[in-house]
């Protein structure tokens, strides 16, 4: 038995009948997915918290919380767009518990009247993806500089910069617009491709400079023309 329980202190017993109205209280809590269903927009999430429970002596134990289920993910969208990503098993997320019964507006998406009175309820979850334990944290760090979208590795990113420069980049490829309005790009070649194997255009306003040019199979810089007269003309020349 708890000692508090052998005393006959009013305030006491008032301060433990808060403590356990407050403990059916949920705001918010770090979880780890267990499952995602992407057609309904919901996960499976385990309480990364354990929660706690007395036995018969009063001592006090430690237990794995219930699996939350159908829980909404909180994705980032709005005027008609959606960023979405994956969601793998073992993301952590932080699941934010409504202070009412949010099943009317989930199946409807219009102010209802609650369809029951339960309050601060694990059953009233919102799954946000992306906090990070210690042990999940990003490794390169996150860019203390720029806007970026990256995965976890470092290995791909799109990066935006204070001077509008974008920069987008893998393992074998890269692409720079710079703010002086100049695009590089970097890797084993450019190609361009219709629509449903069709024929493909491209147009040039301005000077282009390069250093090899190959149209229709002919190589421009060894091209020759076959005179009139007999013979053929010189090669390019710089």
């Amino acid at each position: 038995m708890d000692r508090s329980e052998r005393q006959n202190d009013p305030i006491e017993s008032q301060r433990l009948a808060l403590e356990g109205h407050q403990a059916q209280m949920w705001t918010a809590l770090p979880g780890i997915v267990t499952g995602f269903n992407p057609v309904a927009m919901t996960v499976s999430v385990q309480p990364a918290v354990l929660g706690s429970v007395r036995d018969e002596n009063g001592k006090s134990n430690s237990v794995q919380m219930p699996l939350l289920v159908d829980v909404p993910v909180v994705f980032v969208c709005g005027g008609g767009f959606s960023l979405t990503y994956p969601i793998k098993v073992g993301d952590e997320v932080l699941v934010v518990f409504a202070s009412r019964c949010i099943d009317g507006w989930w199946q409807g998406g219009q102010p209802t009247p609650p369809p029951s009175g339960r309050m601060h309820d694990l059953s009233d979850g919102m799954a946000i993806i992306g906090p990070r334990s210690q042990a999940t944290k990003l490794d390169p760090p996150v860019d203390t500089e720029n806007v970026q979208l990256r995965t976890d590795d470092g290995q791909a990113t799109l990066t935006m910069k204070p001077d509008y420069t974008i920069e987008a980049k893998n393992p074998q490829a890269g692409c720079r617009i710079g703010s002086d309005g100049i695009i590089k790009f970097s890797g084993a070649g450019i190609s361009f491709a219709a629509k449903d194997g069709g024929a493909t255009q491209a147009a040039v306003s301005g000077r282009m400079t390069v250093d090899e040019l190959t149209s229709g199979h002919v190589d421009f810089n060894t091209h020759y023309h076959e005179c009139p007269h007999g013979g053929n003309t010189s090669g390019p020349k710089s």
